[in-house]
């Protein structure tokens, strides 16, 4: 692999079996410092499997893989230092204060974050005395993501990181994971939440049954840029269709009194629809304008599906490769 000290994950030609199961086939990709990577598929599309093969916990069966430098297959305790791990449930002492979790959690580090620090950058400063047991889901979360970091990480894997957020702790996490990366720090999140993505990842890879099938930043990922403009708008009283400024070629789709136009490029026509409608003192209710959005796209790369079939079969041949080992 090319030593590119700003590549902070590569990963070429991935493949990962259980018995006669391929999880992932043949997977590629690559992370810069500083970057959100967002990983998207079903539930059992392979996405859990590379990521513990990133983080070490699994090994591969062919590929090359990298992580800040080195083969996370090695299991080196140097690499493991570096990465902080969110996962989607954390085995910590309910009877802990959060502080005491903390700072437990530091003492296997050599240059930990300041306990205090880490208490306040996730939100927890009024919570610092108080019990594990009877904090509320979004805080147990919080407190998940201080586990994470109190090693201070250079990358740092989210799974799921913002699940039982209120929308407003669902942004001052965003915010805080903005920060990390101004830092330096490079991210990888799961999610399901699209507009998560969105407002995180500099660049989204999408698995869908072992295999990427689209990668690229999120305004631009499976032609998301280039896809069509949809106007839609309730048509005035005692206006047809056939009075509106309609674009040659395009026809519009009416429902009841509501219209819509699919168009390349929408620009022109909202010129002259918005000057004919005040040309003719007519209000046009429930104008919008929309792009496809990444969960259109999405959506359409994983053709709808939320879980693959083979999940239940995977987790069974993760646990059988668990008890071999």
């Amino acid at each position: 692999m090319a030593n590119d000290p700003d590549i902070v994950i590569s990963v070429k030609g991935l493949t990962k079996s259980y018995g006669n199961f391929e999880a992932v086939r043949g997977i590629d990709f690559e992370v810069r410092r500083g970057e959100v990577l967002a990983l998207l598929g079903p539930n059992g599309a392979g996405k859990t499997t590379t990521v513990e093969i990133l983080e070490g916990f699994h090994d591969r069966d062919s590929g090359e893989v990298s992580v800040l430098g080195a083969d996370p297959s090695h299991r080196d305790r140097g690499l493991r230092a570096k990465i902080g791990i969110v996962l989607q449930a954390c085995a910590v002492d309910p009877f802990l204060t959060v502080t005491e979790a903390i700072t437990q959690r530091a003492g296997l580090y050599s240059n930990p974050r300041p306990v205090g620090e880490v208490v306040d950058l996730v939100g927890l400063e009024a919570k610092r005395r108080a019990r594990i047991k009877t904090l509320s889901g979004g805080q147990q979360r919080r407190l998940d993501l201080g586990l994470a970091l109190v090693g201070d990480p250079e990358l740092i894997f989210l799974d799921e990181p913002t699940t039982g957020f209120d929308p407003s702790a669902r942004r001052e996490s965003w915010d805080l994971v903005r920060g990390l990366c101004a830092e330096g720090r490079t991210v990888v999140l799961t999610t399901h939440y699209m507009d998560e993505a969105q407002a995180l990842a500099n660049s989204v890879t999408v698995i869908v049954a072992g295999k990427v099938v689209a990668s690229g930043p999120p305004d631009t990922l499976g032609g998301r840029d280039r896809g069509e403009t949809t106007v839609r708008f309730t048509l005035p009283s005692g206006v047809t269709v056939d009075d509106l400024p309609t674009p040659l070629g395009i026809c519009p789709r009416v429902r009841h009194h509501a219209v819509e136009f699919s168009l390349p490029d929408a620009t022109t026509f909202l010129h002259d629809l918005t000057g004919w409608a005040v040309a003719r003192g007519e209000a046009l209710e429930h104008l919008t304008v929309k792009r496809p959005s990444l969960e259109d796209v999405y959506l359409s790369l994983t053709g709808g599906v939320d879980e693959l079939d083979e999940l239940d079969e995977l987790e069974e041949l993760e646990e059988l490769e668990e008890l071999e080992e």
